[in-house]
């Protein structure tokens, strides 16, 4: 089940988007978006009659963490060698805030402060439920779906600070979207889903999920044994080789197999 938010120019609304989607996971052009009663995460899933063609609504960011987006960084090898980074022994985390949180389409805004902005595009799963220590063999208890991000990074800043703060935390450094997809579990990943980043219709980052250092029940139980998790805390899982720098004017697109493509602008901020 793909469960998007989206606006028809009204207040957003939660709905489930129906039809057949390509092995990429975009949806065909008579796709249709049905909306439903509230937030499922708190409600549920209750389906209204109402329903839009997907293509005359616009579609926000899925999630709208009330917590935090836990970024996991060097969990492919090929990126930690292209940072002349080794690769850690435990699973490296780092916060992004829940403002940095935008949808597709949104622009990603370039700083002032920054000279080398980078996209790294990767697989994003959103937490289900309030939990705390969970045994990696319980993760897809608490895992309510599967998006994708865009770890925005300022990469001089990440050099300067060393600390990944201001890095990776400004407004707009964390494009989700298009949806949450509900019907995978980690195993999907783990036999391997290609894992894509396009800018300007340039392939950059050409990944599999199957080369996660750690993997999805690994990350899971790992950062929830450090903080309780919360209904819509998102954990970014890594970027595969590629990563690059982005210009005004520019366009990135990220896609996943099976969980669509992602698309944002970069703009003046």
């Amino acid at each position: 089940m793909r469960i998007a938010r989206f606006t028809t120019g009204e207040e957003p609304q939660f709905g489930v988007v129906t039809g057949e989607v390509d092995e990429f996971g975009q949806p065909a052009d008579d796709s249709v978006v049905v909306a439903l009663a509230g937030d499922p995460l708190y409600v549920g899933i209750k389906l209204l009659e109402e329903q839009h063609r997907l293509a005359d609504v616009r579609l926000l960011a899925p999630v709208l963490p009330r917590s935090k987006v836990v970024g996991i960084g060097r969990n492919y090898a090929a990126h930690a060698a292209e940072m002349d980074s080794d690769v850690p022994d435990e699973p490296l985390m780092f916060l992004k805030p829940n403002t940095s949180v935008v949808g597709p389409g949104d622009p990603i805004f370039y700083p002032r402060q920054t000279q080398e902005l980078h996209f790294e595009g990767e697989l994003a799963l959103v937490i289900g439920r309030i939990c705390r220590d969970v045994p990696p063999e319980q993760a897809t208890d608490v895992i309510f779906g599967y998006t994708i991000g865009n770890d925005v990074t300022a990469r001089d800043l990440q050099r300067s600070d060393v600390q990944f703060t201001r890095a990776k935390g400004f407004d707009s450094f964390c494009p989700l979207g298009p949806w949450i997809e509900t019907d995978l579990d980690p195993h999907d990943f783990a036999e391997g889903r290609a894992v894509q980043t396009h800018l300007n219709g340039d392939l950059k980052q050409d990944g599999s999920t199957r080369d996660l250092i750690f993997d999805i029940p690994t990350l899971v139980a790992h950062v929830s044994s450090v903080m309780t998790l919360l209904p819509g805390d998102v954990i970014l899982t890594g970027t595969p080789a590629g990563v690059g720098p982005m210009e005004v004017g520019d366009e990135v697109e990220v896609s996943i197999a099976g969980l669509g493509t992602l698309t944002n602008p970069v703009k003046a901020r």
